[in-house]
């Protein structure tokens, strides 16, 4: 049998196909996946997200969000996910830049909403930042 992997963004269907390994970002540690895996719902931090097709192994950077895996089939529910040559990293350093300047200034009497989505967003400009500067093989 082969191993399914749809990745998945609130704004479009990313990815769907047939795959070899998958690594994920668990919010517990990577994850590898491979086809037979023992089923489970898992949460997913900002991070790299790998999967290997035809001997090529590709690299996106995601958000929060989770992952179902059955037997055949790895479904990703993420709030980000993108490869490298869609990440301008000047605006994602201003972006991350604006946001840490943000939570510096809060008060005590913060909003903790808006803290965690401060947070949530350095979080994914720091995924995005490591895939695109990540040495090449």
């Amino acid at each position: 049998m082969a191993l399914h992997l749809q990745i998945v963004t609130p704004e479009k269907k990313i990815f769907s196909d047939t795959v070899g390994n998958v690594y994920l970002p668990g919010a517990d540690g990577e994850l590898g996946i491979l086809d037979g895996h023992a089923a489970l719902v898992t949460a997913l931090k900002p991070g790299e997200l790998r999967y290997d097709k035809d001997g090529k192994t590709t690299v996106l950077a995601v958000g929060s969000g989770f992952a179902e895996v059955t037997q055949h089939q790895i479904s990703v529910l993420t709030d980000m996910a993108m490869g490298e040559d869609q990440i301008d990293e000047e605006k994602v350093e201003a972006a991350m830049k604006r946001a840490e300047e943000q939570l510096k200034s809060m008060g005590h009497d913060h909003d903790a909403e808006e803290v965690a989505y401060l947070q949530a967003l350095i979080a994914k400009s720091m995924a995005q930042l490591h895939l695109k500067r990540r040495p090449r093989p």
